[in-house]
């Protein structure tokens, strides 16, 4: 019990980092042709971006399914996994960029860091020069603020 808690932890955790690099390299590198619709307006309740999470969707639920079929720990990776896509999911669509009905306002410290973080991350349009690229970390907004004046010189 205390080691599938610990490898759903821990999976939960990487999450971050595996996010960062794919936000960074795929979205922003080969991938942009569906990333590109999450920097334009919000037309709809969908966009194509969320061919991403439906991705990471899939591979949960494809590593629930052979940790439940002989595999065991991969059942809670996938856990850790899908957990992070909920995480994504509430924080991200719903408080970040507010696609919900009721647009709930960040009202403590970290979400209105990631709040701001985020809306940096948009300020340049296009795939280049952005600023943070993690879910649900953001490194400090003055850091974030200086590259972002360093990257507007160099356009």
């Amino acid at each position: 019990m205390i080691f599938n808690l610990a490898v759903f932890l821990c999976t939960l955790t990487a999450m971050e980092g595996v996010g960062y690099l794919a936000h960074r390299y795929i979205m922003h590198g080969w991938g942009w042709f569906l990333h590109r619709s999450h920097h334009e307006p919000h037309l709809g309740a969908l966009e194509t971006n969320d061919v991403y999470l439906a991705a990471l969707a899939l591979i949960a639920f494809a590593l629930v399914a052979l940790g439940r079929a002989g595999h065991a720990p991969l059942q809670w990776v996938g856990a850790g996994v899908a957990a992070f896509g909920v995480i994504y999911v509430i924080v991200h669509d719903g408080i970040v960029h507010r696609h919900w009905p009721f647009k709930p306002r960040p009202r403590n410290r970290y979400l209105k860091r990631l709040y701001q973080a985020h809306l940096l991350h948009h300020a340049l349009k296009g795939r280049d020069n952005s600023v943070s690229f993690g879910f649900l970390y953001a490194p400090p907004l003055h850091r974030l603020k200086r590259q972002l004046r360093e990257r507007r010189k160099h356009q």
